[in-house]
């Protein structure tokens, strides 16, 4: 079986807003969203009713650059502190 290196399983450097979330990188992109997805879901960050939408606390607005994101934008924010590693 062939490695997986390309899209996104490429590695990727991570700002240091992102890394304080996720840990220190560089990390294949889907690396990144699963735990992202972990850091939202452990720290109860999915609105009620709603769990498409995450409410951002003082880590993730560093991330987001607002209050609240749905899962479907979390990728264009989240692509400004990725970098080519």
């Amino acid at each position: 079986m062939v490695a997986k290196t390309g899209g996104i399983h490429a590695p990727v450097k991570v700002s240091a807003d992102l890394e304080a979330i996720i840990g220190k990188g560089p990390m294949p992109r889907s690396e990144v969203t699963s735990k992202i997805w972990d850091y939202v879901k452990s720290h109860k960050l999915q609105k009620e009713g709603d769990k498409r939408t995450i409410v951002a606390d003082e880590k993730l607005k560093k991330i987001f650059g607002k209050a609240e994101c749905s899962m479907f934008e979390m990728t264009k924010f989240v692509s400004a502190h990725l970098t080519k590693a």
